[in-house]
């Protein structure tokens, strides 16, 4: 980001510092603050996987497994296979070290933590946003949760199986499907596997590289 221009500034120890003042230096720049799951524009794009999803298979799956963070990329696919496949559970999971979203939809209530502590960093929420709960309603079948090793473990298989080099959130669908096999017994199932952004030392750390 910076070699393309951009003015990239690191604070705080995890997401929602981070965004805490992302949001203080938008206002004293007077520049539009995008935030995710705030802004529709951020789960917009992410309904075209969704979309892709559906189109690309021969008949609808039994289940969708989602990473579930702020909740733009669940809420944007879950819309559009709700859309084209009814029948399709959507299934949204989170590290068990940063379950805010999920013990939010369980208790029908915003749930926030003081701390996430999970390797899963991309999806490492302790706030809600509000307008993104609201947006699920209707919309989540069902909600797991799982831990740092399984989610290394998913990583490693990955890697092993297919040659993939994820980041912890982009495997962490994967690991919700190995920790939970009488869950999906017999059923068709797809999940979301996204994003890379891990350094050469912690993929070495987790041993998968």
């Amino acid at each position: 980001m910076r070699a393309l221009g951009a003015n990239v500034r690191l604070f705080g120890a995890d997401f929602d510092a981070a965004k805490t003042e992302a949001r203080r230096v938008a206002e004293a720049l007077g520049a539009r603050f995008v935030e995710d799951s705030r802004d529709v524009e951020t789960a917009e794009g992410a309904g075209t996987i969704g979309l892709e999803l559906v189109s690309a298979l021969d008949e609808p799956v039994d289940d969708v497994i989602v990473p579930l963070g702020n909740g733009a990329m669940l809420n944007g696919i879950a819309t559009a296979v709700r859309a084209l496949s009814p029948d399709t559970r959507i299934v949204a999971v989170q590290a068990s070290g940063a379950p805010a979203m999920t013990e939010t939809l369980r208790a029908g209530r915003i749930v926030e933590t003081r701390t996430a502590d999970t390797i899963a960093d991309g999806i490492a929420v302790r706030v809600p946003v509000p307008e993104a709960v609201s947006d699920m309603t209707g919309l989540v079948d069902d909600a797991l949760l799982v831990d740092d090793a399984a989610i290394t473990a998913a990583m490693r298989r990955l890697y092993a199986s297919a040659g993939l080099v994820t980041e912890p959130a982009g495997a962490i669908g994967v690991a919700a499907v190995a920790e939970n096999p009488a869950r999906f017994e017999g059923r068709r199932v797809a999940t979301v596997i996204c994003g890379a952004n891990a350094t050469p030392e912690q993929l070495s750390g987790w041993g998968v590289v």
